[in-house]
């Protein structure tokens, strides 16, 4: 096989693995872990339905559990799993556009969990690439918004209207 054929199947498979990695499903729980970096990236990104919303490390929408405290995650077990936590090992820290305060509180796994406003962060499973919004309305989570928690009106048509026994 010629070098130029080489490198060109390499290359072609590099970008495969990384495309497979972007579109796979967010992991549970997201932006944590011992292989991430101690801090993770909040940022903002424009939603025509909800102005500047929060988005992980991945670009994906992040949002809030009205069940939640400032100082309790009641989203545990298949709730966990269906929205994954935000987590980190250190300070989270503010990409452009995100003017409120990031923070972090400890999860009843004992993992630490992102913050915004004190309100704890999730992605949604059901959400494939960024912009998806598909989780607002879905069992008490609605859009974080960087002015606050998006509304909560009737779930998406794209989301289901429940993920399992929620274990609040």
């Amino acid at each position: 096989m010629s070098t130029s054929r080489l490198f060109i199947l390499l290359a072609t498979v590099v970008l495969a693995v990384a495309g497979c990695a972007a579109s796979g499903a967010n992991p549970t729980p997201i932006g944590g872990g011992a292989s991430s970096a101690a801090g993770v990236m909040v940022g903002a990104a424009s939603s025509p339905s909800f102005g500047l919303v929060l988005t992980g490390p991945n670009g994906m929408t992040l949002y809030t559990h009205a069940g939640d405290s400032a100082t309790s995650s009641t989203c545990t077990d298949s709730c966990a799993t269906a929205w994954p936590p935000l987590t980190a090992t250190g300070q989270p820290t503010a990409g452009a556009g995100v003017t409120g305060q990031l923070g972090t509180l400890t999860r009843p796994d004992g993992t630490t969990q992102v913050t915004y406003g004190g309100m704890p962060l999730y992605a949604w499973q059901g959400d494939t690439k960024p912009g998806d919004v598909t989780g607002n309305g879905v069992e008490g989570f609605s859009v974080a918004t960087v002015g606050g928690t998006g509304s909560l009106p009737s779930p998406s048509a794209a989301a289901p209207a429940s993920y399992g026994a929620p274990r609040y």
